[in-house]
């Protein structure tokens, strides 16, 4: 999938929060977004998602030289980030069931195959409103990078994760982003971006 950005930018009320952004992300690799809180990152995120409106500018997507419409982008992608929210009155196992549904797992892996690789096996009868931050945000990155779609897009991956939830992480990304069009979001943390083999600075677009 080939993501292009055409002059986008992005306005709460009167204030510009970044401006005149062209770029284009490839699935040759994985792209990092980095900047400092406030900067504008997770709503370029958004905005790639087709979660928010661009004030300026627009996306184009292409899929084997077909173009797709924002609003089936969300077919095609899958995404972790802390603002979005899992029921959590459901185990662990339910959700992988109920997503199941709706959106393929890379390599046909099975239910059981991804709780194992989530390395929550333990807990998988457990209601999500009984996890931890860390145990919650295995679970959202282990949905979204072993979905099937061309499009990876994870905020701040490696918030609430231990030094062993970062090396599970970096395993993770390791064996199932190839091919696909990846994309960052960090606040410069190393081991969040270590996946990474470019970066789009958000300072640049930063409106004085």
């Amino acid at each position: 999938m080939t993501i292009q950005l055409i002059d986008i930018g992005k306005r709460f009320n009167s204030e510009w929060i970044f401006r005149h952004i062209n770029h284009q992300f490839n699935p040759a690799g994985i792209t990092a977004i980095l900047g400092p809180n406030g900067s504008g990152k997770s709503t370029l995120l958004q905005c790639i998602a087709g979660y928010v409106v661009p004030s300026e500018g627009k996306l184009a997507y292409q899929f084997q030289n077909t173009a797709i419409e924002v609003e089936s982008i969300f077919r095609h992608l899958a995404i972790a980030s802390p603002y979005l929210q899992i029921n959590e009155s459901l185990t662990l196992k339910e959700v992988i069931e109920l997503q199941s549904k709706f959106k393929a797992f890379s390599n046909n892996l099975s239910v059981s195959e991804i709780i194992e690789l989530s390395g929550l096996q333990n807990a998988s009868n457990k209601p999500l409103k009984n996890f931890s931050s860390g145990m919650k945000q295995r679970t959202r990155l282990t949905l979204a990078i072993l979905s099937k779609s061309e499009i990876l897009l994870l905020d701040e991956p490696l918030s609430n994760l231990d030094k062993a939830g970062e090396n599970w992480y970096l395993n993770l990304m390791e064996k199932y982003t190839p091919g696909k069009t990846t994309i960052i979001c960090s606040n410069h943390h190393p081991a969040e971006i270590a996946p990474a083999t470019l970066s789009l600075e958000m300072n640049q677009f930063k409106v004085n």
